[in-house]
């Protein structure tokens, strides 16, 4: 039997390309190393764009979903001048985004999911080799005697080997330290990113407390997270200017951070999604919504190709080029934003100060950058 598509990966990316597939006359499968569900202990807290709000509503996936409203960003730099706010109402909608943590975004997308009857689950296997011919692709797994087989591969599951094809690499140096944190008062559905020399703090609205992702060297980050709570405190609202003031905060965890994408995420008879085909620094919050975006375009170039062989060149051809653009420029912004923003040489904080009062005096301006976050590439058409 040879299925139309086998989605490598259970995690939010692959669930979400399984919703956006079913309804559409196919036989697809999805493998995972793991149970069913493993994915919804997952701990770490993601800004949503509007955008992907927009299509977890699609999915059925939105209504299940606690989640907090991003209504106002606030983002300035340290010891320099400058800062520009972004707030949702000048931009005429309810949100600039929202914030959930990634198990709970994972259980509502297995939810929606359900017992489909449409869809084959294998669990507990890892894909052991992929061999794709002229008609199909050849998957093997670890501890099954029979392969399976189909005609085209998603693969959303895990990173990218440094030693694959067409794969760039480059290390920020950098750690991210990440918390939950109670502030004296309301957030108000206020965000921060703060730049600073060691890299950008970021504090996101999370029901009544703030998510914290505070970007360090190595060094730095292995000192900030072996503080006592008092102590980092302290540093949070040093880093801020005050702008903030916290009265706890939870156990910190921490982890180095990588840029690393393939040049081209298709193959023959294969494409790569989410982590497996990029892995963006966390300023901004874009990997999992660029995830999302190539999700609904693979899904619509799958579904434009009719009932003919939907792994066939062409298809894959179309998705590549629909995509190029967006993805090209949210890996390219993200890139420069955490090596432009992350020193404190002074001709280049002069000029990040000048680019944040030029945003914050033209709104059309800032505008277009609130669109570009919350819909991609799509924004500037």
């Amino acid at each position: 039997m040879t299925h139309d598509v086998l989605i490598v990966g259970a995690g939010p990316v692959g669930t979400a390309l399984a919703l956006a597939l079913r309804h559409r006359g196919l036989d697809v499968a999805m493998v995972d190393s793991r149970v069913r569900g493993a994915s919804g202990g997952d701990p770490r807290v993601l800004a949503l764009s509007l955008g992907s709000c927009h299509t977890l509503r699609r999915l059925g996936a939105w209504g299940a979903l606690d989640s907090t409203p991003i209504r106002h960003i606030h983002v300035s730099q340290e010891a320099a001048f400058g800062r520009t706010l972004i707030d949702a109402a000048e931009l005429g909608v309810d949100a600039l985004g929202h914030v959930v943590r990634a198990g709970d975004l994972a259980r509502a997308l297995d939810g929606a999911l359900g017992d489909d009857d449409g869809l084959t689950m294998i669990e507990g296997s890892r894909v052991a080799s992929l061999e794709a011919g002229d008609d199909d692709v050849v998957v093997g797994l670890d501890g099954e005697r029979t392969a399976v087989r189909a005609r085209l591969v998603a693969c959303a599951e895990g990173g990218i080997d440094e030693s694959a094809p067409d794969v760039v690499s480059r290390d920020y140096h950098q750690h991210a330290v990440i918390t939950l944190a109670t502030p004296e008062r309301p957030h108000e559905n206020r965000a921060f990113e703060r730049f600073t020399a060691g890299g950008p703090l970021a504090l996101l609205p999370f029901g009544s407390r703030y998510a914290v992702v505070h970007t360090a060297s190595p060094d730095t980050a292995e000192h900030l997270a072996a503080l006592d709570d008092v102590e980092y405190m302290a540093e949070v609202e040093r880093r801020l200017a005050g702008r903030v003031r916290l009265t706890r905060v939870e156990p910190r965890l921490r982890f180095p951070l990588m840029l690393r994408y393939r040049r081209v995420p298709v193959g023959a008879r294969t494409v790569w999604l989410g982590n497996a085909a990029q892995t963006l620094h966390p300023v901004a919050g874009q990997g999992f919504n660029l995830a999302l975006r190539d999700v609904w375009a693979l899904a619509t170039a799958i579904s434009e190709n009719g009932a003919r062989d939907v792994g066939e060149a062409p298809v894959l051809a179309r998705y590549a080029r629909a995509r190029r653009m967006d993805r090209r420029a949210t890996i390219g912004v993200t890139d420069a934003l955490a090596r432009l923003f992350s020193n404190d040489i002074g001709p280049l904080a002069a000029l990040r100060g000048a680019g944040l009062l030029t945003l914050d005096a033209c709104p059309p301006l800032r505008g277009l950058l609130a669109r570009t976050m919350m819909f991609g590439a799509r924004a500037w058409s």
